[in-house]
């Protein structure tokens, strides 16, 4: 029988599978899916003792670990929403985001504790915390929460089963108006998209998947959910190794990967500088990528390396989690130059192009892509207005995701992206909001006005230019402003380049006039 939530997934593998190894940490250890089953119940029965209840908030801070798969699933086994942010963001920000969606409960590393604690209590929150301590060890959580059970004699329950509209996770993305914003998902989203996954991947537990997303990132669904409901194992790639295509490359060899998923920057690293003519990847049978165009000249030379997998270009923003897909064929035609569509829309869903009026575009029009269906988001945590944005209502009364990108329809029916409605730009898969990013710089005292751009590139995909104009007269430090937006942004929010301009251009209605930005 299929589970009718996400927890239930993995109790269901735990009795059909106990002894298949259902994480590795490399280099570290690994978990079978009977003690990862133990665990997680575990916590579960500790963030009962402390009060977490359905549909209640829970964050974790950590670094990808076996303990974070442990803390998704202990947090859901509670009935609980999960709420993961990126441990390479400041303190501050994340803090932000645990005090924005209430917590009830944290588990943080070690690491992270105190500044969390201090910036939570600063914004008038005071969840619990469960403070996994720093070690070279995996599994630190196990420690920690036998410790707990035997000073506090917590007692064990059972598993919730959730209902198909709550929340099984938030995950924050950034926010136009300087402040990140909170995309809820359904069991029901993450299940009705898992079932599309099971259909067009055809996983068994003899798969081997990476891995790689971080798991504030919607990509990390399909990473961590998707091979625990087929009995599959995970190979967890933490963020060092993940950019460094010199370690990654043996590592996809050793540990014997079959499904790998990922930013297309990461895969094109791996083409450049990965050395793949000196590993055997016989075991890799499919390559999924998402979250950016993938250039074709570095899509093919992967190819050429790695004939023997399917390619899928996979397409849609964290509302949707992937809404549409495509296939890409070998060999690619040496004369290709453009990127391959993003294809047909997945089954579960419905798709369709709209012009300006919200009406259905002609076959072949430019228009923006709408999406509707049981993997679509509720909507954003607490921001009402944006919620009324979001979505489109039709003649009939139906909802359609407005995805904010442009895109047409071939004569084969895939989708052809071909742009942004707004300013919403994609770095290595992540999603930038540019206005967060001139929200930030404009906290700093010497900036008169800021301009931000994002400029193509074919190495890296695009790049991020701030122009600036200070206050004074002194120029102000390219090192001191980076360092400045590291420590409110996420690295890779940062902007990649500043230029200095006294004045910025305007337009008649004295706005920063971007397109003359972008001539300079």
């Amino acid at each position: 029988m299929p589970a009718a939530d996400v927890q239930h997934l993995l109790e269901t593998t735990a009795l059909r599978s106990p002894e298949r190894i259902a994480v590795t940490e490399p280099d570290r250890g690994e978990v079978r899916y009977a003690e990862l089953n133990r665990l997680s119940g575990l916590l579960r029965d500790y963030l009962r003792h402390v009060g977490v209840g359905p549909n209640d908030r829970v964050g974790f801070f950590l670094p990808k670990s076996i303990d974070s798969i442990v803390s998704i699933y202990g947090i859901l086994k509670a009935g609980a929403t999960y709420v993961p942010v990126d441990p390479g963001a400041p303190t501050t920000r994340n803090a932000y985001i645990f005090a924005n969606c209430g917590v009830r409960a944290v588990i943080v590393h070690g690491h992270f504790a105190n500044q969390l604690r201090a910036e939570l209590t600063s914004l008038n929150a005071n969840p619990v915390f469960i403070v996994v301590p720093e070690s070279e060890e995996a599994l630190v959580l196990r420690d920690v929460l036998e410790a707990l059970r035997e000073r506090t004699g917590f007692i064990a329950t059972s598993t919730h089963c959730s209902r198909p509209d709550d929340l099984a996770y938030i995950l924050y993305t950034s926010g136009s108006t300087g402040k990140p914003k909170g995309v809820m998902l359904t069991h029901r989203n993450a299940l009705s998209f898992l079932d599309w996954c099971t259909e067009t991947f055809q996983l068994t537990e003899q798969d081997r998947c990476s891995s790689h997303a971080p798991l504030h990132f919607d990509l990390s669904i399909l990473d961590i959910h998707l091979p625990i409901k087929h009995g599959a194992s995970i190979v967890l790639i933490d963020e060092k190794t993940g950019k460094d295509a010199a370690r990654m490359a043996p590592l996809i060899a050793r540990h014997q990967i079959t499904t790998w998923y990922s930013a297309p920057s990461i895969l094109a690293l791996l083409a450049q500088y990965g050395a793949l003519d000196q590993h055997d990847y016989s075991a890799l049978r499919q390559i999924l990528f998402a979250g950016e165009v993938f250039p074709v000249k570095h899509l093919r030379a992967l190819q050429r390396l790695l004939p023997r997998p399917r390619y899928y270009n996979l397409y849609g923003p964290t509302e949707t989690n992937v809404c549409t897909y495509h296939e890409i064929p070998k060999p690619i035609p040496e004369d290709r130059t453009q990127p391959y569509p993003i294809g047909r829309c997945c089954s579960h869903l419905e798709c369709m192009v709209v012009d300006e009026q919200g009406m259905p575009a002609a076959r072949g029009a430019e228009g923006e892509l709408v999406v509707r269906g049981p993997g679509v988001t509720q909507g954003y945590w607490n921001l009402p207005e944006q919620n009324a944005k979001a979505f489109l209502t039709d003649a009939r009364g139906n909802l359609w995701y407005r995805t904010g990108d442009l895109v047409n329809e071939d004569a084969d029916g895939n989708y052809i992206y071909l742009g942004r409605r707004d300013r919403m730009v994609k770095k290595r898969g992540y999603r930038i909001e540019l206005g967060e990013i001139e929200a930030c710089l404009y906290q700093h005292p010497e900036v008169e006005e800021t301009g931000v751009i994002a400029v193509p590139d074919e190495e890296y995909g695009i790049r991020i230019k701030a122009f600036v104009s200070s206050r004074g007269e002194k120029r102000l430090s390219i090192v001191a402003l980076k360092a400045f937006c590291a420590g409110r942004l996420p690295n890779y929010m940062v902007p990649d380049l500043f230029v200095f301009h006294p004045h910025l251009p305007r337009t008649s209605t004295d706005k920063i006039d971007y397109q003359a930005l972008k001539a300079l």
